[in-house]
């Protein structure tokens, strides 16, 4: 179980969501693509419309700009995938190799992913508040990751709560802001340090702006999951394709977070391998401003600091080959080695 999730490491789920505009053909290229781009999942989005949206609901402005539909439940039943389309996808997943998820909106939903093999659920940031919804997922105490768009830290509380108390233990947050592009001005990246400190949970962040950037900022600050919607083309009719990473641009995000994972390092301060040649040749060493004969008694006024081979004293040392016997001569220009002055 799980074997897929590396815990060691930033878990990058490809929110392919709805961006298939309920073409399954669209939706396995989807699959492919996130494949290809290094995503450890691809998430689709699983509903019945009449099941979670009245007919006279109306869409979000963000989904009228860029669908012109005014009703959600016309926009909701133009995106539904049927139950069989989604074992399709799961197996088509498997045979490319790439972990199969998705977010269910409602119960029967969610009973179907659950027993057609699903071993991680994924909640939306639309059902946190959802308390029934929450304590029938936590229930069949799998993995969760849930997201936070639009709530309060007492609504986290309550939602963690409810989860925890019907017997799920692992669960992750993910910090999100439900906005359509998100402006960064708005991401308030630091709420994941304060929902990590207050719940002791693992925290990552679910993905809504243009570009890059804060996806990998959100990684250096500790994010242990990212997700980020992927689309084929940024250009297509559909409600959130505008603010998808197209392809290219979502491998290049794994590759910024396998580089800034990498870059974190142990947090011991010490040079690496790479630097120790570098070393040599760029530090200051002690060096004989004029010939020194053997008898003498180093002063300040006798030595200077160049850069050197690495074989000689370090500027480090410099205070303390002061008052030093030259034990054996020292010609002008020449690095001070330990070997030719006096132990005391």
């Amino acid at each position: 179980m799980l074997t897929r999730w590396d815990r060691s490491r930033c878990f990058v789920i490809a929110e392919a969501g709805v961006n298939h505009n309920g073409d399954i053909a669209v939706a396995k290229r989807l699959i492919d693509a996130a494949k290809d781009a290094g995503a450890d999942a691809v998430k689709f989005q699983t509903w019945i419309t009449e099941l979670i949206v009245t007919e006279d609901s109306a869409s979000a402005d963000y989904q009228q700009q860029n669908t012109g539909k005014q009703s959600q439940y016309e926009l909701l039943k133009a995106l539904e995938l049927s139950h069989d389309q989604f074992i399709q996808l799961k197996d088509y997943a498997h045979q490319v190799g790439i972990w199969f998820l998705s977010t269910p909106d409602e119960e029967v939903s969610a009973e179907f992913l659950l027993s057609n093999g699903m071993e991680l659920i994924k909640v939306g940031s639309g059902e946190l508040t959802n308390l029934p919804f929450l304590d029938f997922l936590a229930r069949k105490r799998l993995p969760m990751i849930v997201s936070t768009g639009m709530a309060t830290m007492q609504e986290v509380e309550s939602a963690v709560t409810t989860i925890q108390e019907a017997g799920t233990i692992d669960l992750s947050l993910l910090h999100c802001v439900s906005n359509y592009p998100a402006d960064p001005a708005d991401c308030n990246l630091r709420a994941m340090a304060t929902m990590r400190k207050e719940f002791g949970l693992p925290v990552g962040y679910s993905d809504h702006t243009m570009g890059n950037e804060i996806c990998l900022a959100a990684v250096a600050l500790g994010a242990t999951i990212i997700e980020k919607h992927l689309t084929l083309d940024r250009t297509m009719d559909g409600p959130d394709h505008g603010c998808s990473s197209e392809p290219a641009e979502f491998a290049e995000l794994v590759k910024g977070i396998r580089d800034i994972e990498s870059a974190m390092g142990d947090g011991v301060k010490q040079p690496v391998s790479c630097e120790l040649a570098t070393r040599k040749v760029v530090r200051k060493e002690i060096v004989a401003k004029r010939d020194m004969r053997i008898g003498e008694i180093l002063q300040i006024s006798d030595l200077t600091l160049k850069r050197g081979n690495g074989e000689g004293l370090g500027s480090d040392q410099f205070e303390n080959v002061i008052g030093k016997c030259v034990i054996e001569a020292i010609p002008e220009n020449a690095l001070v080695l330990p070997s030719k002055l006096s132990v005391t």
